[in-house]
């Protein structure tokens, strides 16, 4: 009887080592640590990461270059570096863009601590232009001599024209 336990502890020793073996390797995902995160999670992947800029070069026109430096010596980008102050603009604008989303459209941060896709982005203001023309609206038109009414019903009721303006068209009549 003791043969049989023992045969017994052996062969199942055996299938649980046979299986474990069979059975592929949890796969380890690379871990970047990337340096210098100021505004995006720091346990932000490298799927992320790219998304992230990849989605800022389309919606203000521009190349990695507009924020990164590139390090002659190692022939490669900087990435870390904040050189250029339109990194630190970016950060800026991104926080912006955050707070008006949280505050307005009360947006939520994903599992990453990234603010979820509502409300305004990069590309509402910028439309795929690195530096969007900021354009005050035009101031409104007076009428003067000869000149046309303000706005689609001329002037309000009651305003008196200025000197010099033809007299206005007749009221229609009350039904």
């Amino acid at each position: 009887m003791t043969i049989n336990k023992k045969l017994f502890a052996t062969a199942a020793l055996l299938s649980v080592v046979a299986f474990m073996a069979m059975s592929p390797a949890p796969k380890q995902e690379e871990e970047h640590k990337f340096q210098n995160l100021k505004v995006l999670p720091k346990n932000i992947t490298e799927k992320k990461l790219h998304e992230v800029m990849d989605e800022w070069n389309a919606s203000l026109g521009v190349r990695c270059n507009f924020c990164h430096v590139r390090n002659e010596e190692a022939k490669k980008m900087d990435f870390p570096s904040d050189d250029k102050p339109e990194k630190n603009m970016a950060r800026h604008m991104y926080k912006m863009m955050n707070d008006i989303n949280k505050k307005y459209f009360e947006a939520k941060k994903d599992s990453l601590g990234m603010m979820m896709k509502t409300g305004v982005n990069c590309y509402s203001c910028h439309r795929g232009v690195s530096h969007p023309e900021v354009v005050a609206p035009p101031s409104p038109q007076r009428r003067g001599p000869g000149g046309p009414p303000p706005g689609p019903g001329g002037p309000p009721p009651g305003a008196t024209p200025p000197a010099g303006s033809p007299p206005p068209p007749p009221a229609p009549p009350q039904k």
